[in-house]
């Protein structure tokens, strides 16, 4: 018997087809976006289409990195019908396989240097920081998913710090 080679075994996971999921394909590139800002060195993320464990005829789709490697919960496939639940499911996969294979968290905030989340505001969906250990930094969106790239922070050359006591 001639073994079956992993690219054309159909119990194998394998990255799934370009325009087989469009909402996920359309939020995964905003995600990537948002990845290619806040890790360059990272290349982008892709659906994997995974075969159920029990041999049914369906598929598991996760966000996984380039090798193919993820962690977490597959895409609620309840999702892929509406563009913002297909965003927010994509952006929590995608959130969980970098954090957990990269061992860092992603993405931070350039302000506070602290770990984001995504958040659903009346907007578009967003990354939400929980702010910095003083009360006059408070919790904030930091920008749409998607649009990391646009954050322009302003130099301020003579800008002083306070001193505390």
């Amino acid at each position: 018997m001639v073994p079956v080679s992993p690219a054309f075994d159909a119990s194998a996971p394998r990255h799934a087809l370009p325009g087989t999921h469009p909402l996920w394909d359309e939020a995964l590139v905003l995600v990537n976006r948002d990845l290619a800002v806040t890790l360059p060195d990272q290349e982008p993320l892709r659906l994997l289409a995974v075969p159920e464990y029990d041999g049914g005829e369906g598929e598991n789709v996760y966000v996984a990195l380039a090798n193919g490697e993820w962690h977490g919960n597959f895409l609620d496939p309840e999702s892929a019908d509406d563009p913002v639940r297909a965003l927010m499911a994509v952006v929590d996969a995608a959130q969980e396989t970098v954090t957990e294979l990269l061992w860092q968290a992603w993405p931070l905030c350039g302000e506070h240097d602290l770990g984001m989340h995504p958040y659903l505001t009346d907007g578009p969906p967003s990354w939400w920081c929980a702010g910095g250990r003083v009360p006059r930094d408070a919790a904030h969106v930091r920008a749409a998913v998607g649009a990391l790239d646009a954050l322009d922070r302003p130099h301020r050359p003579n800008r002083k710090r306070r001193r505390r006591p």
